[in-house]
């Protein structure tokens, strides 16, 4: 049976938010403690990725915001979208390798998403937890504070749910119950030679 993935990769996402948060700067950088190229080097930058950008919203949202520097913001999110998205199909293509001697029983089903776009929102929803449980610290004593909490303990929920599911998709997989089909993102609008905008000007 496969060991229970989301142990090792939750508390790594807990980790990389933790780290930023020494700083709070999106201009900070990277520490990553993994070694390079193993499963856990690669799901620590997944969410340091997550963490900037997450970042980098909110500083594109200020109302006052200089154009200019809210269109640098948002070229800067584009790019960090490419990294996220070439990061997941990296993360996929370690489950492929570690499972491509699995043959699938005749019964075998697909599901609906990789095994690395379910990690993919189990990052965004370690971000969601941490800053959900800022705001209900922030909240503390002054009011509001029932509301947030219960919304930290929806998220949470929400937590154990899709960690069961993902370690539920790998163990199907490593038994042959499920299996694999990895389908690379094409995003149009990055591809000079498929956006109009792009190649028009060509």
């Amino acid at each position: 049976m496969n060991t229970q993935f989301t142990a090792l990769a939750f508390p790594i996402f807990e980790k990389s938010i933790q780290d930023y948060h020494k700083t709070d700067d999106v201009d900070a950088t990277i520490q990553n403690p993994y070694p390079e190229k193993s499963i856990e080097y690669y799901l620590y930058l997944k969410n340091w990725i997550d963490t900037v950008q997450w970042h980098l919203e909110d500083i594109i949202r200020d109302p006052e915001i200089n154009p200019i520097k809210a269109l640098e913001i948002k070229r800067r999110i584009d790019r960090s979208n490419q990294d996220r998205t070439d990061l997941v199909e990296l993360i996929d293509s370690y489950f492929w390798e570690k499972y491509q001697t699995i043959h699938p029983s005749e019964k075998a089903t697909l599901n609906t998403e990789s095994p690395a776009w379910a990690i993919d929102r189990l990052s965004i929803l370690a971000l969601k937890i941490f800053h959900m449980q800022k705001e209900v610290e922030r909240r503390s004593g002054a009011g509001g504070e029932a509301l947030y909490r219960n919304k930290l303990n929806i998220l949470l929920e929400q937590r154990k749910d899709l960690s069961l599911s993902i370690d539920q998709l790998l163990d199907d997989i490593e038994s042959g119950k499920k299996y694999m089909k990895v389908y690379k993102q094409m995003k149009m609008y990055n591809d000079p030679d498929l956006n109009p905008v792009l190649y028009e000007k060509k």
